[in-house]
């Protein structure tokens, strides 16, 4: 029996205020460039229903599609800011925390705090 996608049924509020989102800003710069949803759909490759779906903020859309659509306007984000691990400072906290401790000198550890 394969397992249930929880996260279609039911996101973080989050997720999806951010997705819907997205998906009004898309919709917003395919009107803007006076383009229909069935030319948007001709220019990605996609069908008209994904791009329908992603300007409605469906959740089960395609990531592909999203970005596609993003190329297409123009609008598509810098890639090196998209989940770089240099900007992911809780994750960096984190690590560092997990590292040991290590005397600074080869004598060892002392008691002086």
């Amino acid at each position: 029996m394969s397992q249930k996608n929880f996260l279609t049924k039911s996101p973080p509020y989050a997720v999806e205020e951010t997705i819907k989102k997205l998906g009004r800003n898309l919709r917003t710069a395919r009107l803007r460039r006076n383009m229909t949803i069935s030319e948007a759909s001709l220019r990605i490759g996609a069908g008209i229903r994904s791009v329908r779906d992603a300007e409605h903020g469906k959740i089960t859309t395609s990531i592909s599609v999203y970005y596609a659509l993003m190329w297409l306007y123009g609008v598509l984000p810098v890639s090196e800011g998209i989940a770089d691990p240099a900007l992911d400072i809780e994750g960096i906290r984190l690590t560092e925390l997990r590292k040991p401790i290590r005397a600074s000198s080869g004598k060892g550890l002392d008691n002086d705090f």
